[in-house]
């Protein structure tokens, strides 16, 4: 017998002698708790931090997202698109237009209005809805395609469970609203999910759930629905993509398999796949984007990703256009449609009229315009983001102009300041730098600066107003360019808000009239809209000589000296009547080189075209418009008429106005 201390400690490390179950076991699992943290078996470091892990639901989305390849093949494929917004500044009324727009009519199977949903009810004030959410910080959106979104009646109890499942995985209720859509080839439902939790914090969901977690979620739901694919209708879908000019899952099949020389092999596993496989391969080598090295070797093209997906991209634009044809019940031939292309080296301003506007991304509010142009052509072009370009009823006619992209000489100015300043820029710097200089003129490389710093943050603000300027800031400059043509890469200007037909018979200074007189008209192609306008211009010619504007000449016509300023004023004093009866204010015109001060309150669209309304202290006045005025709605401004135009003063600096 021994008592409770009758023991001797032996000091000294712990040794589990001829333990070597014990060790192994204990490896084993070290290397699956190294695993569950994102590193390797061989590895005891940690993984790189990419904050893709930041949020809510990170563990769920890592583990949805580990599944296995082949099984995720036999998965209903469902597509996600996904998009963080912010909210402040001009966030909140772009969330108003998407919301606006995914309730437009022609969404639903009969082609009625899109009608808003929730968790618990069928029908919902979008505007009351986004109301609550005015003091977000951001807010989801979500377009969830499901490949077989045509075997459902109804999406909205989908959607529902799919959100319910999201509620489980991310531990917090959510805000949401969706809306189905029926207008395309692949149904789809817009979710809409506010960005807090149900404890009112900012709600904050890892990029790793958001990009494969809630995409796997929306598979399981399906694949409890309609069941898993079969065999028969995997063969089907992989042989109707042999012959598809875009990117499909035998692309990315290729692409994963192939080596670092990009060489790939026709070899699989059974003979279906070498089929498909081979099939393809010969179709890549038809559109010359592979070449065949050897018996089953084959390279691949290194922009084959690119061009397949430029391809899928003009098929998609091939079949808007032809969707607008049709509704309006004609075509024009093939040769009579294009694809306007801003970076074209030759590529130059295009003049028509907007048979139609829409979304070619409506997850990035991303616009086009169908164009039917003086060259006789219909053509597509994109607009970029719709907050950058004005609504335009169809009918109106447009000059779409492509955005340079060139570095600007203020970039130019403000590296060479900053270079003799330490590599900072300010106001003071540039004066000192250039005499010659006005603050006006350097303030507006101030501007810039910030747009960069907003848009790119190629610059840097120091609390005291300086800008720390970089050694490549012309490279900067030039990728801040870069990045604002893919939200705008053209210029849309209306030329027209009024149809070709309104304006023969017009005492306004039209579009029409413009032309007649000017130096370089358009060359009009008797042909389209071409015709058209030639057929136009010919009745409005003789319009302005039965009114006395003109008169036939030997060869041709003479047009008044003052023929544009007298339809314009007819116009502009048709109007002022009008709105000094709805202000109760009389109307006084505006005298070249007079200086023009009151309060911008409002746009005003003419026949002659857009004007700025003044008002002043028992009168208001109309002058040009320009877009600057657009930031400045209700406050003072002042300005300066010359000829046709005005230059506007805002605010004051210690040399005198600042003119924009």
């Amino acid at each position: 017998m021994f008592s409770d201390d009758d023991f001797e400690p032996r000091l000294g490390r712990m040794r589990a002698k001829g333990n070597k179950q014990g060790r192994k076991f204990l490896s084993k699992v070290l290397a699956a708790a190294n695993l569950a943290r994102g590193g390797t078996a061989a590895s005891g470091r940690r993984s790189r931090f990419d904050g893709s892990r930041i949020g809510r639901g990170s563990g769920v989305g890592r583990v949805l997202g580990s599944r296995d390849r082949y099984a995720a093949f036999r998965t209903r494929r469902v597509i996600i698109k996904s998009r963080i917004v912010k909210l402040a500044g001009k966030g909140f009324a772009a969330a108003r237009a998407h919301m606006r727009y995914i309730e437009r009519d022609g969404t639903t199977r009969d082609g009625g209005r899109g009608q808003l949903y929730g968790a618990d009810a069928d029908k919902i004030d979008g505007k009351a809805w986004l109301d609550q959410a005015q003091g977000d910080r951001h807010q989801f959106r979500f377009i969830v395609s499901p490949e077989d979104g045509a075997g459902y009646d109804d999406l909205k109890e989908l959607t529902r469970r799919l959100m319910a499942r999201m509620e489980e995985d991310l531990g917090t209720k959510l805000g949401w609203v969706a809306v189905d859509h029926f207008n395309t080839g692949h149904p789809h439902t817009h979710i809409i999910l506010r960005g807090k939790d149900d404890r009112g914090k900012d709600l904050i969901i890892a990029r790793e759930y958001i990009t494969q977690g809630m995409r796997e979620r929306a598979a399981e739901l399906i694949d409890l629905d309609l069941g898993p694919r079969t065999t028969d209708a995997i063969q089907d879908k992989l042989r109707g993509e042999v012959d598809q000019e875009r990117l499909t899952s035998i692309d990315r099949t290729l692409l994963r398999d192939a080596d670092a020389a990009r060489l790939v092999s026709s070899g699989a596993s059974d003979t279906f796949d070498q089929t498909v496989r081979m099939g393809r391969l010969k179709k890549l080598a038809r559109l010359g984007l592979a070449t065949q090295m050897g018996a089953s070797t084959w390279r691949l093209a290194p922009d084959l990703t690119d061009t397949l997906k430029r391809m899928g991209e003009r098929g998609d634009i091939i079949r808007t256009m032809q969707r607008a044809f049709t509704a309006r019940g004609s075509a024009p031939a093939l040769a009579d449609q294009a694809i306007y292309d801003p970076t074209a080296a030759d590529a130059r301003p295009l003049v028509g009229r907007v048979i139609e506007r829409g979304l070619s991304d409506e997850l990035n509010d991303r616009h086009y315009l169908l164009v039917e142009a003086t060259d006789g052509r219909t053509h597509y072009a994109e607009i970029g983001r719709g907050e950058n370009v004005e609504p335009h009823a169809n009918g109106a006619i447009v000059r779409i102009t492509p955005v340079s992209v060139d570095i600007r000489e203020a970039d130019r100015t403000v590296a060479a300041v900053a270079a003799a300043n330490g590599g900072r820029y300010d106001v003071d710097a540039h004066l000192r730098h250039d005499q010659s200089a006005t603050e006006a003129f350097a303030e507006t490389h101030v501007r810039r600066l910030e747009a960069m710093r907003r848009l790119t943050g190629g610059v840097t603000r120091e609390a005291d107003g300086t800008w720390i300027i970089a050694t490549d800031h012309l490279d900067r400059a030039a990728a801040y360019e870069a990045a604002r043509a893919k939200d705008r890469p053209v210029a849309v200007e209306t030329l027209s808000s009024q149809p070709l037909e309104k304006l023969i018979g017009a005492e306004a200074a039209t579009w029409l009239d413009r032309e007649l007189v000017a130096a370089h008209p358009a060359p009009l192609r008797d042909a389209g809209f071409g015709h058209d306008a030639r057929d136009a211009q010919a009745r409005r010619r003789q319009w302005l000589i039965a009114q006395g504007f003109a008169e036939e000449a030997a060869g041709g016509t003479a047009y008044g000296p003052g023929m544009i300023a007298d339809l314009q004023r007819r116009d502009l004093l048709r109007i002022g009547a009008q709105l000094s009866r709805e202000l109760g204010m009389p109307f006084v015109e505006s005298e070249p080189g007079a200086r023009v001060s009151g309060i911008y309150r409002r746009p005003v669209d003419t026949m002659s075209g857009r004007f700025a309304l003044v008002e002043k202290s028992r009168e208001f006045t109309l002058v040009p418009w320009r877009p600057v005025l657009d930031r400045h709605i209700g406050k003072s401004v002042s300005g300066l008429t010359r000829g046709d135009g005005i230059s506007w003063s805002f605010g004051r600096s210690r040399s005198g106005p600042i003119i924009s």
